[in-house]
C-alpha cells in the first residue's frame, strides 16, 4: 500500500484501522498486535504466533499453540506477492 490513510484516536485511546489497510496487512478480528514507539513513530504489527516444536519423522516442525483457521488461496497469493515485492523494492 503506497497511499497514506488518515484516521483518528477516540477519547478512550482506540484507533480504527481502515478496512483497506487491514485487508492489505492481513489483519483479522482477534489478531494480537505488537505496538511500539520508535523515534516518535508508532509501529503496529501482528504479534508472532506462539509455537512449540515437534519431531515428525526426521523433521522438526513448529506447531501453533493456538489453532488458527486455514488461509484461503487468495490470502496466500496476496501475502506471497507482497513478500516477493519487498525483495524487489516494489509495493
Amino acid at each position: 500500500m503506497l497511499d497514506t490513510t488518515q484516521t483518528t484516536i477516540d477519547s478512550a485511546g482506540r484507533l480504527v484501522i481502515p478496512k483497506s489497510v487491514r485487508t492489505e496487512a492481513g489483519l483479522e478480528p482477534g489478531v494480537r498486535l505488537n505496538i511500539r514507539c520508535r523515534d516518535g513513530v508508532v509501529q503496529i504489527e501482528p504479534a508472532p504466533r506462539q509455537v512449540q516444536t515437534e519431531h515428525r519423522g526426521h523433521v522438526c516442525v513448529a506447531v501453533p499453540l493456538n489453532p488458527a483457521e486455514a488461509l484461503d488461496n487468495e490470502t496466500v497469493q496476496r501475502v506471497t506477492q507482497s513478500i516477493r515485492n519487498r525483495g524487489t523494492g516494489h509495493a
